[in-house]
C-alpha cells in the first residue's frame, strides 16, 4: 500500500466525517440539540465509521480500479421536529454535509491554482489534488436526490403534498433505486468531476 493510497483512505474518512458533523452543526443551528446531546459533534473517526462502509467499501473499490471512490459513516442522528425552519429546514441540514465538502475542495484547490510555488515540490500537490478530488466526489455523488442520498431531502421537500404516493415509492424501492443509480447512471455523471476539478484547481484531473 503506497503513501498516497494510504493518504487517500484518510483524507476519505476525514472528509465523510466532516460532511457528517456538518450535518449535526446545521441542526443544531436550527434548533436541534440531537447530535451533540449523543456526542456526535466530534471529528473523532471513531464515533462516526462504519466498518463497512467507511473501510471496507472504499479499498474494495480502490484496489478493485474503480474511476471513483464511494462510502459512508454512520448517520448523525437530528430530530427534524425541534428544527425552528420546520419548511426548509430539513434541506438545509441535508445540504450542508456536501458544503462542507464543497468548501474543503475549494480551500485547497484554489491553493493549488493560485499559490503552487508556495506549496513544496514533494507530493504535496498530488495530496491536495487529491482531497479535492475526494470531496468533489462526495458532493457531486450525495446531491443526487433518491434515498439515502442528501438530495433526496431536498426533493421530498419541494415536492407538494399531492406527491405523497410518489414519496412513499422511492422509500420503498430505495435500495433498488441507489443501486440503479451507483451501477447505471453515476458512471455517467462522473465526467463531471473532472470538468469541476479543472475549473478549481486549473489543472487536469
Amino acid at each position: 500500500m503506497t503513501i498516497l493510497t494510504i493518504f487517500g483512505l484518510v483524507v476519505f474518512i476525514y472528509s465523510v466525517v466532516i460532511h457528517e458533523v456538518s450535518h449535526g452543526f446545521a441542526a443544531q443551528a436550527l434548533g436541534d440539540d440531537t447530535a451533540r446531546l449523543m456526542g456526535r459533534l466530534s471529528l473523532n473517526p471513531l464515533k462516526h465509521i462504519d466498518i463497512f462502509g467507511s473501510i471496507v467499501l472504499p479499498l474494495l473499490l480502490l484496489f478493485g480500479g474503480s474511476p471513483f471512490l464511494f462510502g459512508y459513516a454512520k448517520p448523525v442522528p437530528y430530530n427534524p421536529a425541534n428544527l425552528r425552519d420546520q419548511k426548509y429546514g430539513p434541506i438545509k441540514v441535508a445540504l450542508a454535509g456536501p458544503a462542507s465538502n464543497i468548501f474543503l475542495a475549494l480551500v485547497f484547490g484554489l491553493m493549488l491554482r493560485f499559490f503552487p510555488d508556495f506549496l513544496p515540490a514533494t507530493l504535496i500537490p498530488q495530496l491536495f489534488a487529491m482531497i479535492v478530488a475526494i470531496n468533489l466526489v462526495l458532493a457531486v455523488f450525495n446531491l443526487f436526490p433518491i434515498p439515502p442520498l442528501d438530495g433526496h431531502w431536498v426533493l421530498m421537500t419541494l415536492l407538494p403534498a399531492r406527491y405523497h404516493a410518489f414519496k412513499a415509492w422511492l422509500y420503498r424501492y430505495s435500495i433498488f433505486l441507489f443501486l440503479i443509480f451507483l451501477i447505471l447512471i453515476y458512471p455517467i455523471l462522473f465526467p463531471v468531476i473532472p470538468w469541476l476539478f479543472h475549473l478549481i484547481t486549473g489543472l487536469n484531473f
